[in-house]
């Protein structure tokens, strides 16, 4: 079993869900003056939530999103899937 690979996804209306909260956390932080990239790269390295700003309610919006979908739906982003 540990020789198969595993298989991981997420529904559209979650991946709209995702991508509208991190829009919210980004315009949070560019709020509050800081570089949202660099916060949010911070956040997804770590899973440290202080990276996130609470202006907004934003740190409690970004513990709503799994890591591991976060980084799907950002890479599908990137990639154009």
């Amino acid at each position: 079993m540990l020789d198969k690979t595993m298989t991981f996804s997420i529904g559209n209306n979650r991946e709209e869900d995702i991508k509208r909260i991190l829009t919210l956390i980004y315009d949070s932080l560019k709020e509050k003056g800081y570089n949202p990239i660099n916060q949010i790269v911070g956040y997804i390295l770590s899973e440290d939530p202080t990276y996130i700003t609470t202006h907004n309610n934003a740190r409690s919006l970004i513990r709503r999103i799994d890591r591991d979908e976060l980084l799907q739906v950002l890479l599908k982003s990137y990639l154009g899937d």
